[in-house]
């Protein structure tokens, strides 16, 4: 446990220890030197909740190979505008972690990113989905590369698992890109705040954010350490980055932009494999398509891992419920969430989301013969006894109003108070592999005044920053060599 801070006055107040504010601190550390900035974290270390490699699916999210992110429109056509939205985002987090690989500012790439192939993979009726979605993502620049095959003997090449086993007559398709990566999360919150420490930003870890209290333009946050002792901090810029326990501070802020904000919490669980061998028999990514009323972070994905220079192989996540809002949270965190001004967007999610609920259940009942079977859809030769179960990381779905009286939302919202003081994230995937873009639109937005000053530097950190890379072809391609050089990948 880090000590209480000695200061009672910060230039800005970061709330949680994870991938969004170790982003958020390392950018103000660049933009503002002089800036005072506290990080404060409930656990004995940063980046052990949604951050955490075992908690997360640690896809450096791209859509090269989530179907979630294409969905198929009535005439049949795939719609990709998510799907490139999120690919740019992603490309914005590949120049900022080049820019701090070349300052030196980050050391070896390798302990938080690695190429390894993206691929997704159908079977039966899901193969002509999966030809209009190549056949609209392939002639994007952004998309370059990928390849399309529907023959076992080329899905076998890329991914020997998924044949092992399996009926030679199944009809099946996969789609593969090389540019794919797989993200330590946990790693690289671990480097950036490490970094943002030693340029003076204090991290406070064992300390817990009790309340937010408005003082005229800025706030007061009450600190708890772990032994109990509290302090009062002032400041006028909060973030609460916080995961799920992001929604009771946003709350507690009593700010009208967070009124009818409501969480729906889904837990999870992984098959991690232990068998050295069959570890060694895969390299890539693949995903599937999620059940009938599955939520989006419950995608299947039989998934290589590298976590501290190790390959790993993890397959699910199986979707679970519980009322908890982070993994070490509270029984209680869901029905304390639940107030006046969201009680409405909560009951029309309820009522629309009964296949969900649905799907839920089953997911909680199911034994291990279930899991296994589930497995053995993408591994038919997965053998019970090298595969253990996992708890991942809890995720809490962004509810809000809507025309229904509700919506339940499966992303990201950026919160933040008029004046700017105050911003909270809140939501799942694809969360931290949008962190850089996310974070740039933070201070955009929130620090208005400061944002003419700071565009050069931002724009010396990512090039691409304010354009979109697929409208600029030459700057597609040198921005593709130069993070491939600096952050060591092969594609």
């Amino acid at each position: 446990m880090s000590p209480l801070p000695a200061a009672n006055r910060y230039d800005a107040v970061l709330i949680g220890g994870g991938i969004m504010s170790a982003t958020l601190a390392s950018l103000l550390g660049q933009l503002e030197p002089d800036w005072s900035i506290a990080v404060f974290e409930r656990l004995d270390s940063p980046g052990q909740e949604s951050s955490d490699p075992w908690n997360n699916a640690g896809t450096g999210h791209s859509a090269l190979c989530e179907l979630n992110y294409t969905p198929q429109k009535p005439d049949g056509s795939v719609d990709i505008s998510k799907a490139v939205a999120i690919n740019e985002s992603f490309q914005l987090s590949r120049q900022y972690w080049s820019h701090l690989v070349e300052t030196g500012v980050l050391s070896d790439p390798g302990r938080f990113i690695n190429s390894v192939p993206h691929m997704s993979f159908v079977r039966g009726d899901d193969v002509e989905f999966l030809r209009a979605r190549y056949e609209a993502l392939a002639p994007h620049p952004l998309f370059a590369g990928m390849e399309w095959a529907d023959d076992q003997a080329t899905v076998g090449e890329w991914a020997p698992l998924l044949l092992e086993g399996r009926d030679p007559g199944e009809r099946l398709a996969a789609t593969r890109s090389s540019a794919g990566t797989d993200v330590n999360f946990g790693a690289l919150t671990a480097a950036l705040l490490q970094s943002a420490g030693a340029r003076g930003t204090q991290v406070f870890t064992g300390h817990s954010v009790r309340k937010l209290h408005r003082r005229g333009s800025g706030w007061t946050v009450s600190v708890a350490s772990s032994d109990g002792t509290t302090t009062e901090v002032a400041t006028p810029f909060v973030f609460v980055g916080s995961g799920g326990g992001a929604l009771h501070l946003l709350q507690d802020s009593g700010i009208p932009e967070g009124k009818g904000f409501g969480g729906f919490p889904v837990s999870g669980q992984w098959l991690r494999c232990t068998n050295p061998d069959v570890i060694a028999r895969h390299s890539t990514k693949v995903y599937g398509q999620a059940a009938v009323g599955a939520p989006p972070m419950s995608v299947p994905h039989l998934d290589t891992r590298v976590v501290d220079g190790r390959r790993s192989l993890m397959f699910g996540p199986y979707a679970g419920f519980s009322p908890k809002f982070l993994k070490t949270g509270s029984f209680t965190d869901l029905p304390l969430s639940i107030k006046p001004h969201n009680l409405l967007p909560m009951l029309a999610v309820a009522r629309d989301n009964i296949p969900l609920t649905t799907y839920l259940v089953k997911e909680v009942l199911q034994s291990q013969e279930h899991r296994m079977a589930s497995l053995r859809v993408f591994y038919p030769d997965a053998a019970d006894g090298d595969w253990e179960l996992l708890t991942a990381g809890q995720r809490v779905q962004v509810i809000k109003k809507g025309p229904r009286g509700g919506v339940l939302q499966f992303g990201t919202e950026l919160v933040h108070a008029g004046d700017g003081s105050l911003a909270a994230l809140l939501g799942a995937s694809p969360g931290a592999s949008t962190a850089v873009d996310v974070m740039f639109r933070l201070v955009r937005e929130c620090f208005p005044a400061h944002a003419e000053r700071w565009t050069p530097t931002l724009r010396e950190m990512v090039p691409s920053y304010g354009t979109k890379l697929s409208d600029d072809l030459d700057l597609l391609e040198k921005t593709f060599a130069r993070t491939n050089d600096a952050l060591h990948l092969t594609a």
